[in-house]
């Protein structure tokens, strides 16, 4: 019987859903410790906005992968924000309830597809490659050798 092979978007996939409990599992370790601070520290400024922007249907292409890394960073500091803001006014802020509701968000948003980017999979500026645009110059008129070229 043969294994089903998973794809490398799959993959990607389980590996966006899965950084958010591996971040949470870091959390066992002392406070200052890097293997503690990094995990959580990545998982907080990138998933959430790898996990809404980067499962695109289509795909991107070479130079909006890039732009879709760097919106992820503002997009993920947003819900990061949210959750928190939302999670102090109910007063259940812990560091434990952040980051699970984060992975929570993260597992389910990285199932469904992302966000659409009209102008990363298009890019961001379309060129007619049928025709290539001339520079149109102004043409000026020659005065006449009277000096007289209308006006002054």
């Amino acid at each position: 019987m043969a294994h089903p092979r998973l794809t490398p978007r799959v993959q990607r996939r389980a590996a966006l859903a899965a950084s958010g409990w591996v971040a949470l599992a870091a959390t066992a370790f002392p406070g200052g410790s890097p293997v503690r601070w990094i995990p959580v520290l990545a998982f907080v400024v990138l998933a959430p906005g790898l996990a809404l922007l980067l499962p695109q249907p289509l795909g991107l292409r070479p130079g909006a992968r890039l732009e879709a890394l760097a919106l992820a960073a503002p997009v993920s500091l947003s819900v990061a924000t949210l959750v928190a803001t939302t999670l102090f006014l109910t007063k259940s802020f812990s560091l434990t309830v952040f980051l699970v509701v984060l992975a929570v968000f993260v597992s389910v948003v990285a199932i469904l597809p992302g966000v659409p980017l009209p102008a990363a999979t298009r890019g961001a500026v379309e060129r007619d490659s049928a025709r290539p645009s001339r520079i149109r110059t102004p043409r000026f008129r020659r005065r006449g050798t009277d000096g007289a070229g209308g006006g002054g």
